[in-house]
């Protein structure tokens, strides 16, 4: 630090005691030849003022001695050389008194200032060694929290590492490309050269280089070559210990020929060990002779053991997998097994109307169009469905199935789409929509006609694009869905009377496929009572053996407006009101209903049937059959056309488009159909339903 300056005249060295005597006489001297030169010129001349400064200023800048000496010269050349001047009546020797309080009072002035001087010279000395103390102190302060620093990024970083490999282990199951990422990651903290996994081969127990990350590698070293029994790794796995290698401390085993080859000089080898068994080896190699210190060897034994953990779940996911893949494999051996002996198992009955309906199924089910089934209600809609899906390459994937008429339009868009949390009131937690549910597999829609015409398109473009979006979000889900939607109303008639987009119908009506109602297939009638017999009395556990005749007719005779699902009903009710072995059917009220549901119904439901899907359907034989049952007349109320819902001009078209003549068809047809219904009824009349048979 520099040196402060305290007076304006800074004191003389004790050494130059000369200099400073003589500046006292040379200051005298000044002032004499001062007031010499303006006496010779008849000017005032104040010597003693000018004497007193002389005094002043050698007391002040050379000190007490110097100062009284100029102070004796200056009375002498006032006393010798100028005329005494008599002071308040004094003589001249009075200016000796003068003098001597001038010299006395500048000489206490001149001492106070030394010893202010001296103690501000101390002060400033202990100032700077306490500055310097402190500076030392604060440096080494500063240099220890460096260290500190340092010390906390390193942890930081290895705790980094630590949760770097977690997160690996999480999201990745690939055992190979999860021991590359976590060498990768080891090597880039540790500042090696060279980090790799050594696993036993699980058919030779060979010890193998199963993942290895080595940028500058000259080919010496690489993934799936075999460690020697007598390498370094080797013998970390036998014992369990870490092992390190320094060039600077031992050569390299014969056995680690490689290594040299690649110029690695220092190593460090961790066994995996996973609940008290050795799954592998951890290597780590620098090609500079750096060794490895205990605190490293104790932090990579954490790294190892997290490494270890990561082996164990990869190679348990492996083995899983593989368990999967053989059961799924078993699974579509037996199911197939199961089909080929009992197709169409859940759909009962042989009718020819029937039998068209299953070899559409059959037809479309390997594909992945859209699917639009048509059918009064209780036909079995949901069964078809099934069986199209069953059948279809996506049968091992889901089949999920939503009534769009359960649900009013913000939950149906909610329970079709998903929603995230908080995208209404209500909505406390993310919830996953049908549609991702039923991702590459099958979605039902049931009564498709009463989706809300808001949502419309919405269904469009997941039919379209294959996309959608969650309620209350932005991000782009895309699925692999294959839709299968049904109605009992007419969707063409709604799309008339703008009740349903026409856009959605068509997409929709790509494979239409109608379901008959139970009324047009009375021959499956007697099948689907003992159907339903046996299963609700396996319910009940109840033994019925027979079906009275009588009860049969009627039930053949009914029109069942509700199909089939209001022939289950009826049975159910029958089986719980009967007792005995025989079926107890409450034949007066199927009676009581009959009659309002005749003509008018049957007529409805034919003409609601949609044109489109009729058309689909209709061959020969459906012409000839209708051509049959009304006798050869083809329009009017009762003829065939009105049969099939088509229009009279349209069925003329079609019928002269197949060549038939209805003149020869409804001639010998009209004893065979009489024959029939005879047949039909006889049956019913004269022989009772068998139940015990078949069970």
């Amino acid at each position: 630090m520099a040196s402060l300056r305290i007076s304006m005249f800074p004191a003389w060295p004790k050494s130059a005691t000369v200099l400073r005597y003589g500046a006292a006489v040379a200051l005298v001297a000044m002032a004499l030849g001062t007031a010499l030169i303006l006496r010779h010129d008849n000017l005032p001349h104040p010597f003693t003022s000018f004497s007193f400064a002389a005094i002043a200023i050698t007391f002040w800048c050379a000190g007490t001695g110097p100062g009284l000496l100029a102070l004796l010269l200056s009375y002498l050349a006032l006393s010798h050389l100028f005329v005494p001047v008599k002071v308040l009546g004094s003589s001249s020797e009075s200016y000796l008194v003068i003098y001597g309080i001038f010299g006395a009072a500048v000489s206490w002035f001149s001492a106070l200032r030394r010893r202010t001087e001296g103690l501000l010279t101390e002060a400033r000395d202990h100032l700077e060694v306490r500055v310097a103390e402190r500076t030392s102190e604060l440096t080494q302060a500063n240099q220890e929290l460096q260290d500190i620093h340092a010390e906390l990024r390193h942890e930081k970083d290895r705790l980094a590492l630590l949760l770097d490999l977690n997160n690996s282990i999480v999201s990745n199951l690939e055992l190979r490309d999860l021991l590359r990422d976590i060498s990768a990651s080891v090597r880039r903290l540790m500042q090696c050269d060279s980090v790799g996994v050594n696993l036993p081969d699980p058919e030779t127990g060979e010890l193998k280089l199963y993942a290895l990350d080595f940028p500058g590698a000259k080919g010496f070293l690489r993934e799936k070559m075999v460690r020697p029994p007598g390498s370094l790794a080797a013998r970390a796995f036998s014992t369990g210990e870490a092992l390190t290698f320094s060039v600077e401390q031992a050569a390299l085993p014969l056995e680690e020929g490689d290594f040299e080859q690649e110029g690695l000089k220092s190593a460090c080898w961790l066994p995996l060990i996973s609940r008290t068994r050795v799954l592998g080896v951890l290597g780590l190699s620098r090609l500079d002779a750096t060794p490895f210190s205990q605190e490293d060897v104790r932090f990579l034994m954490q790294v190892a053991s997290q490494v270890a953990i990561a082996v164990e779940n990869a190679m348990a996911y492996s083995q899983i997998a593989g368990l999967k893949d053989k059961l799924a494999q078993e699974k579509l051996y037996l199911e197939d097994e199961i089909r080929s002996d009992a197709n169409f198992e859940e759909i009962v009955g042989t009718s020819p109307a029937l039998h068209r309906v299953l070899r559409l199924v059959e037809i479309v089910a390997p594909t992945n169009s859209t699917v639009l089934i048509n059918g009064e209600t209780g036909t079995g809609k949901e069964l078809i469905a099934r069986a199209i899906h069953d059948r279809s390459p996506r049968s091992a994937k889901t089949f999920v199935k939503l009534n769009c008429a359960a649900l009013p339009g913000g939950l149906l868009e909610s329970e079709l789409f998903g929603h995230e949390k908080g995208a209404f009131t209500g909505a406390s937690a993310q919830r996953i929509g049908r549609l991702e549910l039923a991702h590459q597999g099958t979605l039902f829609l049931d009564e498709v006609g009463e989706i809300p015409l808001e949502l419309q398109p919405k269904l469009l473009r997941v039919l379209q694009e294959h996309e959608f979006e969650r309620l209350g979000s932005t991000r782009t889900i895309r699925t692999d869905v294959r839709l299968i939607a049904a109605t009992n109303r007419d969707l063409a008639a709604m799309v008339q009377e703008q009740r349903f987009r026409p856009d959605l119908f068509f997409r929709l009506n790509v494979f239409p496929v109608e379901l008959p109602p139970l009324r047009e297939r009375p021959e499956d009638i007697p099948l689907l009572v003992r159907h339903f017999v046996e299963e609700f009395s396996r319910r009940m556990n109840k033994r019925l053996e027979t079906v009275p005749s009588e009860a049969m007719k009627a039930l053949c005779e009914y029109r069942w407006p509700g199909n089939v699902r209001e022939l289950q009903n009826v049975i159910e009710r029958a089986v719980i009101l009967s007792s005995g072995p025989g079926l107890k059917i409450p034949v007066a009220e199927l009676d009581s209903r009959t009659t309002p549901v005749s003509e008018d119904a049957s007529s409805k439901s034919t003409r609601r049937r949609p044109v489109r899907s009729i058309l689909a359907e209709v061959d020969r034989n459906q012409l000839v059959q209708a051509l049959q049952k009304a006798r050869g007349r083809v329009g009017g109320r009762d003829g065939a056309a009105a049969l099939l819902g088509l229009k009279r001009t349209t069925f003329i078209t079609r019928m002269t488009k197949l060549g038939i003549d209805p003149n020869q068809v409804s001639e010998p047809k009209v004893d065979s159909t009489d024959t029939s219904d005879t047949s039909d009824s006889s049956m019913v009349e004269d022989s009772t339903l068998d139940l015990s048979s078949s069970q």
